[in-house]
């Protein structure tokens, strides 16, 4: 069982952008030597806490203080650009780094309308035309086709491997239709998991890239010395998660105590809902919480994350559940 980490550059309160940009390298260092196969980074806009707009950015970034593990999108929202400028950036990537970048590809624009009208893309076109922009961006990276005059270079024949993400049927429709590797946003959005990775694994037709099935599955990790520790890290994430549903996105907050105290009753109702596939507390209660979802859902690969406010407790967890996953799969 292949591990990973998923990784929004969290900006703490209290600290900087440029802290992130290090935390992350500095995670990443530690997670290869922990043994995680991917280092994959995500795009989102217009947020406080989150510093990996700039995905392809980062990953140059991350590639560049690692050395074995693979780095890549997880994803980058393709509605958001044009193809061909993906491929000439993940080209790059792929022609600095050699062959272990990765490029998952997500319908959502992973920000808000501002951002939207920002980035000068044409919101309900670029959303109808993501099956086209898929196949499209995924012919620049082969060779060059007879007669054709439009090349991206860097780009061509660098076969950069991609992924499609999704929170929904859709994404497993299209992933299996292409024969491509899936990877499910089960971290916060799980209410289709189970159907999804049925559908996905069910209509799947082989193809060039592959010849059955690559089904992730996402799953928030809050690891600690003790449940009590591993229960106040989760509190970040879910008074993060709350104020981005009002509306109100901020730096990652310090955790509490008590989350009851900090959030209404309704409100965190529905955050733990859309957290339900996590595992928080000891290494004991992790495992089991982990064993438990990897039995459930039969994940080819799971990705691990953790919007953790402390560098040092963040670092910790995964060091913990690496050490799980390493042994679950001996």
């Amino acid at each position: 069982m292949r591990y990973s980490v998923l990784d929004l550059a969290p900006v703490p309160e209290g600290s900087s952008t440029a802290d992130a940009l290090r935390n992350s390298a500095d995670l990443a260092r530690h997670a290869e030597g922990w043994g995680y196969h991917r280092y994959w980074l995500a795009e989102h806009h217009n947020m406080p806490g989150i510093a990996s707009a700039s995905t392809a950015v980062m990953i140059g970034h991350i590639a560049q203080a690692t050395s074995t593990m693979r780095v890549g999108a997880g994803g980058i929202m393709l509605p958001n650009h044009a193809p061909y400028m993906v491929a000439e950036a993940f080209g790059t990537l792929a022609e600095i780094h050699g062959p272990r970048i990765d490029l998952g590809l997500g319908r959502a624009p992973g920000t808000d309308m501002a951002a939207m009208r920002a980035m000068r893309r044409g919101l309900q076109e670029a959303g109808d035309r993501f099956p086209q922009d898929v196949q499209e961006l995924i012919g620049y990276f082969g060779p060059r086709s007879e007669g054709g005059n439009l090349r991206a270079i860097p780009g061509e024949d660098t076969q950069v491997p991609v992924w499609l993400l999704g929170s929904s049927l859709y994404g497993a429709q299209l992933a299996a239709m292409l024969g491509l590797p899936y990877a499910f946003a089960s971290h916060f959005a799980p209410q289709a998991l189970e159907q999804a990775f049925e559908v996905y694994r069910r209509q799947f037709r082989p193809s060039a890239t592959l010849d059955k099935p690559h089904a992730m599955l996402a799953i928030n990790v809050f690891a600690a010395e003790s449940d009590a520790e591993g229960e106040r890290l989760r509190t970040t994430m879910q008074q993060a998660f709350a104020r981005l549903r009002l509306g109100m996105p901020g730096k990652l907050p310090a955790p509490v105590d008590n989350i009851a105290e900090a959030l209404a009753p309704e409100i965190l109702a529905g955050v733990n809902q859309a957290l339900t596939i996590s595992a928080t507390g000891s290494k004991e209660t992790v495992r089991g919480d982990l064993s438990r979802l990897i039995e459930t859902y039969q994940p080819d690969e799971v990705i691990l994350t953790g919007q953790i406010h402390d560098h040092t407790a963040r670092l910790r967890s995964f060091e913990i559940a690496a050490e799980i996953l390493g042994e679950l799969g001996n």
